[in-house]
């Protein structure tokens, strides 16, 4: 994976935000590309100055869930068997897939939902979703909020760790190397109640009589 960022980084520099959109459009789609570690850098960029928040964290979103939904029709248009049959030539093996499909059927929304949290889930999230016959109306909303959590977390994480590197460095001798790798999963654990929070409440004026 190191190799692919090293790969990825330069055009991160030349071409920003667009450079964001179409390497997270082309990982929904199943491709082996760092997409979370490039919206990390993009997040350092642009505390930095030299890239614009606002349009890393807007297209980062919009490639996600453009991604995952061309991912969507790709798969409830042409079906498993045609994906697994040509998945190999962008890395998508049988068994990747299938542990990805039985996740699907077993969590449904929930999974769309966090599925950008987790590795595979993350690269498989839409073709997965279309080739189970998931109702597309509720892909596309789950899908929308949790690549918005995901950005936030990773995108406007990086950004805030950026902004204010001198201040969190000074309690880094406190936290310990333990700490410091404990850090990004409590970040996502904060974002998962979140999210799960949101979709309780959903859930529950969706059920409400009115």
């Amino acid at each position: 994976m190191e190799h692919l960022f090293s790969a990825v980084e330069p055009y991160i520099r030349e071409y920003g935000a667009v450079a964001i959109f179409v390497i997270l459009f082309l990982e929904s789609l199943g491709a082996l590309l760092p997409g979370e570690s490039a919206l990390i850098f993009a997040g350092v960029l642009a505390s930095r100055g030299e890239l614009s928040l606002s349009a890393v964290l807007f297209n980062a979103w919009v490639g996600a869930v453009l991604g995952d939904n061309v991912g969507y029709l790709i798969g409830r248009t042409f079906g498993r068997a045609v994906i697994l049959k040509h998945g190999s030539r962008i890395g998508l093996t049988p068994e990747r897939f299938n542990r990805v499909e039985a996740v699907f059927a077993r969590y449904g929304p929930a999974t769309v939902a966090g599925a950008r949290f987790v590795n595979i889930l993350r690269q498989l999230n839409g073709i997965a979703a279309g080739t189970t016959g998931m109702d597309w109306r509720r892909f596309l909303l789950f899908n929308a909020l949790g690549g918005a959590l995901w950005v936030a977390v990773w995108g406007a994480g990086a950004f805030y760790f950026g902004t204010h590197i001198s201040g969190i460095a000074a309690y880094i001798p406190r936290w310990g190397h333990v700490g410091i790798r404990v850090l990004p999963l409590v970040l996502a654990a904060i974002g998962a109640i979140v999210l799960l929070v949101s979709l309780w409440r959903s859930r529950k004026q969706q059920g409400s009589p009115h």
